[in-house]
Order: C-alpha cells, then structure tokens, then sequence
C-alpha cells in the first residue's frame, strides 16, 4: 500500500554550487527582515563555497520536493575550533526541527574533524534560533574581541570535550 504523499521528506544535502542562489536568498531574507544585514554578511552570502567550503568547512541544505528550504554552514574558526554560519529556514518551512537537523549536520561535520569547540555569533532579536542552539548544548558566553558583526550580540559555545567528558575520578 502507497504512503501517504501528504507529508513530504526533507532530505539534508551537501551544498553544491547550483544552491548558491538559494543560499544567499534564505540567509539575505532573514537578515533583512530582522535589519541584521550588513557588510560583514555580503561575501557569505555572495561566495558560500570560497568563504565556507574553501576554508575547510561544510553547508548543509535542506531540500524538500527539490527546492532548497534551508541552510547551515560551519567553517574552521583557529586551532580546535569551528564556527556556525548562516542558519536559515525558509519562514514557510519553520517550526518543523529542520533549523535542528542542519544544525546536527554541521556538528557531525566539526566533530569528525576533531572540534574541541563550537561557537557562533548570533542576535539577541533571533529568539527562535538562540534556543535551538541552546537545545543541541550551546552555552552562553561574553562576546570576543574580534567580533566582525555590529549586529552580533550573542556569542554561544559548545564544548565538544565536555560532550564527552572523563566522568572517572
């Protein structure tokens, strides 16, 4: 007996370069629509794979009846550490663990590279999304010096060593 079609599956992808454009229009309307955008943004958003990719990281897409419906990127941030980047769900498509599973993805993804940390920079109005990073184990912590986002002011960090912590004394 035939599944009901009702209910899509979303399917979590690799980026390749035809989802350029998809990219840069999930994170470009959330960034706007909460008046984040800013230079800082521009060469992630026009370049993901020679900003992201290129420097050692990974995006993540979430594509559903062929159509790109979100996004997450991580990429090296020093030694032991990678960082989250643009984390977006098309607004259609939110509500639904999507924003969690590219999250997921993009920390299978620093792990297996041997991360010890796992940071972000993120927005205080961005509610939705901060509590999704505190729900896969992100903690908060003070904002770094070298802070390129005048907009970012949230800094959080997963401590990959402690997810497997030497309990034995």
């Amino acid at each position: 007996m035939p599944r009901s079609q009702s209910h899509t599956a979303v399917k979590i992808e690799s980026f390749r370069p035809e989802h350029t454009a998809a990219f840069e229009a999930l994170n470009r309307a959330w960034l706007v629509g909460h008046g984040l955008l800013e230079p800082a943004d521009e060469p992630y958003l026009k370049d993901p794979n020679g900003t992201i990719i290129e420097a050692g990281g990974q995006i993540y897409v979430a594509v559903e009846n062929g159509v790109v419906i979100g996004t997450c990127g991580i990429a090296p941030h020093g030694p032991g550490e990678f960082e989250v980047r643009k984390l977006a769900v098309a607004s259609s498509a939110q509500g639904r663990g999507i924003g969690m599973q590219l999250v997921e993805a993009c920390l299978d993804f620093a792990r297996q590279r041997g991360a010890n940390r796992i940071s972000l920079i993120s927005n205080s109005q961005l509610v939705p999304a901060l509590r999704l990073y505190e729900r896969a184990g992100f903690r908060h912590e003070p904002l770094p010096a070298n802070n390129p986002f005048a907009t970012g002011d949230v800094h959080m960090v997963l401590d990959v060593r402690a997810e497997y912590g030497d309990n034995s004394t």
